[in-house]
C-alpha cells in the first residue's frame, strides 16, 4: 500500500485542501488484479499505473483511502491525474498517451485508434495499445529504440521482451515466418465449460444441421450463450476451420434455445480434439 501511495504521490495525482462548499467527494475505490514481415522486430511493453497518467478536466474530489493515515492532516484530495474507479480514467489516459504519440509524429489509425504509424523513408514502425499492454514493431530498428526511450521518458515502462503472448493470443516465430496460435485460450475455455474432459468429435458443426428460430423450443440462459459465442468469434481469428459454425450459432444471440447451445457445445467438443492447432 506504501508503495501505490508513493507512485501516486510522484505522479502528483491530487493536491490537499479543504472541500469547498457544495462540492461533494467521490468515494473511489482500486481494484487490483493479477489481462509484419518475419524480420521485423515485436516488443511487448507495459505502462505501469497507466490510467494515473490521464489528465483530468473534471473538478474531483476524493477522502483519503479508508485506514491511510494522513499524518494527522485534515481535508481532501482535488485529483490533478485520473484514478482507478472514476469512469473518467480510461479515457483520460488514452487522451494523454495519444498526444505523446502524436508529439513523436505518429499518425492515429483511422479504423482502429489503438494503433499508430510512422514511416520513415522505406521503413515503418506501429505501435498498438490496449489499455496498458502494448507492441511495438517494425523494420525500423532506430526508430523503435527512440520510441521506446520517448515513452519512458513520459510514463513507467516494463520492458516484458519479445512477443510471446498478447490478449490469449501466443505468437512463436521461426525462419518461416510468424505463426499464431490461442491454445491456451481454448483450454481454459474448455476448463469453464466443464468440457475439458469431454469425448471430442471430428467437425464443428453437422451436416445439414437445419438450425433455426422455433419459438416452441425451449429457451437457454442467453446472457451465458452470449458470453460462449463472443469467445469463439475472437477464437475464430487464428481458427478459420470453426468460421462458419460461428456464423451459425451467432445468428441466435438474441433468443438462443437447447439446439442452439447444443451447436456451441459441439464447437467446444471439436476444439478438444485440437486445441493448438
Amino acid at each position: 500500500m506504501d508503495e501505490e501511495m508513493l507512485a501516486l504521490q510522484k505522479n502528483n495525482t491530487w493536491e490537499v485542501m479543504q472541500l469547498p462548499v457544495g462540492k461533494k467527494t467521490k468515494d473511489t475505490k482500486q481494484d487490483y488484479q493479477e489481462t509484419f514481415s518475419p524480420v521485423a522486430k515485436m516488443k511487448t511493453f507495459d505502462v505501469k499505473n497507466a490510467f494515473l497518467h490521464g489528465n483530468l478536466e473534471e473538478e474531483v474530489y476524493m477522502d483519503f483511502p479508508h485506514g491511510y493515515s494522513n499524518g494527522g492532516n485534515t481535508g481532501v484530495c482535488r485529483l490533478r491525474k485520473s484514478l482507478y474507479g472514476l469512469k473518467q480514467s480510461p479515457r483520460a489516459w488514452f487522451g494523454r498517451f495519444t498526444q505523446v504519440m502524436r508529439k513523436n509524429r505518429y499518425c492515429q489509425s483511422h479504423s482502429d485508434h489503438t494503433l499508430f504509424v510512422k514511416r520513415r523513408q522505406n521503413k515503418v514502425t506501429a505501435l498498438i495499445i490496449y489499455v496498458d499492454d502494448m507492441i511495438i514493431t517494425g523494420n525500423d530498428v532506430d526508430e523503435m529504440s527512440k520510441l521506446q526511450g520517448n515513452l519512458a521518458v513520459e510514463f513507467e515502462m516494463k520492458d516484458l521482451g519479445d512477443l510471446k503472448y498478447f490478449l490469449g493470443v501466443e505468437v512463436a516465430r521461426s525462419s518461416k515466418g510468424i505463426f499464431l496460435s490461442q491454445r491456451k485460450y481454448v483450454l481454459d475455455l474448455l476448463k469453464e465449460t466443464g468440457m475439458l474432459g469431454c469425448k471430442p468429435v471430428e467437425t464443428p458443426i453437422v451436416e445439414k444441421h437445419h438450425l433455426c428460430l422455433d419459438p416452441e423450443q425451449e429457451l437457454v440462459d442467453k446472457g451465458r450463450y452470449q458470453r460462449l459465442v463472443g469467445r469463439l468469434i475472437y477464437l475464430a481469428h487464428t481458427r478459420p476451420d470453426i468460421a462458419y459454425a460461428v456464423s451459425v450459432v451467432s445468428q441466435f444471440m438474441h433468443s438462443p434455445s437447447v439446439d442452439n447451445m447444443a451447436a456451441v457445445m459441439r464447437i467446444l467438443a471439436y476444439l478438444k480434439s485440437a486445441p493448438g492447432k
